[in-house]
């Protein structure tokens, strides 16, 4: 019943946005997440299997995959899930692409070692919130870590400062809802705070993807 209120979203069209795919969108660029390859660096994360929910044209899973990871990729969007196909052939990438919705998944608890989401879980409603923590609860082996990418609150990007209450008082996300340090942390008190900083703007030889206007949070779940 709330998700029928959520008109706006509705009515989006995926496939529509995914389609052209000379637009001039930041993150339609092929290269992963500047704070992803950070983990790497830092020794957060090495080797193991990954799930990406919201995989878009597959940059960040393609990446994944060349560092060794064993990568299930999730989208509705059937055009960006071709999209990502084609790059990982191009790029002879083994990927898993799978066209799903990511409350619809099937896999045993504990399967993974690394759950990432760039760019998803800010066009989630507040009613599917704990949807989504159980689902990357159930995804994560113990000790294993949750990454995320998602709007600030008023950013250079968007980011909605509505309240919860006024999401459904509009009927909409207003394209997508802004977070602070404090709502994220409130939002996965379940798991251990890792990291959550501002997503760091790079330069064009970098051959990343940072911009402004981004939280960048690493979260691990206990091992017990």
């Amino acid at each position: 019943m709330l998700d029928e209120l959520l008109t706006d979203e509705k009515c989006f069209n995926w496939d529509e946005f995914y389609s052209d795919r000379d637009k001039k969108i930041p993150f339609f660029i092929n290269f992963p997440d500047e704070n992803l390859a950070s983990y790497f660096e830092k020794g957060y994360v090495s080797t193991g299997k990954a799930l990406e929910l919201g995989c878009g044209p597959g940059r960040n899973a393609i990446y994944l995959a060349e560092k060794g990871f064993v990568v299930d990729a999730v989208d509705l969007s059937i055009e960006a899930l071709e999209w990502a196909g084609e790059r990982a052939k191009e790029r002879n990438a083994s990927v898993n692409f799978l066209s799903r919705n990511i409350f619809e998944l099937e896999f045993s608890e504990g399967t993974y070692d690394l759950v990432y989401d760039s760019g998803c879980f800010h066009h989630i409603a507040p009613h599917r919130r704990m949807s989504y923590i159980k689902l990357v609860m159930k995804a994560l082996k113990p000790g294993g870590y949750f990454a995320i990418t998602c709007f600030v609150e008023g950013g250079k990007l968007g980011g909605s400062a509505i309240s919860d209450l006024e999401v459904y008082k509009l009927r909409s996300l207003q394209g997508g809802l802004g977070f602070t340090e404090e709502k994220l942390k409130k939002i996965f008190h379940e798991f251990e705070v890792v990291e959550i900083r501002r997503m760091r703007e790079v330069s064009e030889n970098e051959e990343l993807f940072g911009v402004e206007g981004l939280w960048a949070g690493l979260f691990q779940k206990g091992s017990l």
